[in-house]
């Protein structure tokens, strides 16, 4: 159940609900409650920055924030945006705004305004970033991930990509390697510029279809931290991730090239899952059938809950204790 925060808000102000350390904070208006959120892309701009491209990372600004909304089952309802930057760039900003139009209708999600500030003071470049607000539908709960236990299914939907995590990882190791990001990967069709800037995949609609289902118990948005963001459903749970899917080519060529451990990678990244969904067993296959109608056909299981803490993907080895 979930507890207001022992925080004491002005009568005027909303009652915080205590939900430590999840994805998005949430706060009761009167009968409601509602859940807001706030992230950056992060040094994924730099990357942008060296290939002229922006309209990716502008999708991002909505999907590293719906997504966390997403982990706790409210619906995204709007974000405002914010643009910290060293000079004014009118074509960049451009660009910037039609990738985030791109993102806003794969999330059903309003842009309700937002700052652009020339700031060279400050930063060097450009950073973006949003806060994001969203609602739970009449008659859904939040999803907090206390009621999971053991027998209970994990399912994950695949990402697209890196998403907006590790780039700092992944700059030093192509830098290193001197990789152009002109030219493809061998057997590959769009260069590995193309590749590392494809934006986060949206996975509000998906998650919507099934937040209010019984069987539903907890949401994960695999952003940074990797699979080790399960633990923050339930410390007193431990999660084995034993049918992991083939982990993608494009993360398999960048631990080769940084001789990354299979730690290392996924503490770091998503290792091809995105979003996962802690299910009762009894509900697993209705919940993917409905999945699939919401645009995730792609979704499958990919591991269990056990007695225990923690968090394993046995076929590389690896274990987490915790989120730390």
């Amino acid at each position: 159940m979930l507890r207001e925060s022992k925080y004491r808000a002005p009568p005027s102000a909303g009652r915080p609900v205590e939900l430590p350390g999840h994805f998005a904070g949430l706060v009761r208006l009167g009968r409601e409650t509602v859940a807001l959120t706030t992230d950056t892309v992060g040094t994924k701009v730099l990357l942008a920055e060296q290939l002229g491209a922006w309209e990716e990372v502008g999708e991002d600004i909505v999907g590293v924030n719906v997504n966390d909304l997403a982990a706790v089952g409210a619906r995204p309802s709007a974000i405002v945006d914010t643009i910290l930057c060293d000079r004014p760039r009118p074509d960049v900003f451009r660009a910037i705004g039609r990738g985030l139009g791109r993102g806003l209708r794969a999330a059903r999600c309003s842009l309700l305004g937002g700052e652009t500030a020339v700031v060279p003071d400050v930063v060097k470049g450009i950073d973006l970033g949003a806060t994001a607000l969203g609602y739970f539908p009449s008659g859904r709960r939040p999803v907090s991930g206390q009621g999971i236990r053991p027998g209970d299914v994990v399912l994950g939907v695949p990402s697209n990509g890196f998403h907006a995590n590790g780039y700092t990882l992944i700059r030093k190791i192509l830098s290193e390697s001197r990789v152009d990001l002109r030219t493809p990967r061998p057997g590959r069709p769009v260069t590995v510029g193309q590749e590392l800037l494809a934006p986060t995949r949206v996975y509000t609609v998906a998650v919507d279809a099934v937040a209010g289902d019984p069987g539903v118990q907890g949401l994960a948005h695999l952003s940074g931290g990797g699979v080790r963001n399960l633990v923050r459903l339930h410390a007193k749970a431990e999660f084995v991730l034993d049918h992991w899917p083939r982990v993608p080519g494009l993360f398999r060529w960048l631990q080769g090239l940084g001789a990354v451990a299979d730690a290392e990678m996924f503490q770091t990244f998503n290792m091809g899952i995105g979003f996962a969904l802690v299910v009762r067993p009894n509900r697993a296959a209705a919940v993917l059938q409905k999945l699939a109608r919401a645009g995730a056909r792609d979704a499958r299981a990919i591991g269990h809950v056990e007695a225990g803490s923690g968090v394993s993907v046995p076929e590389f080895g690896v274990r987490y204790e915790g989120y730390s």
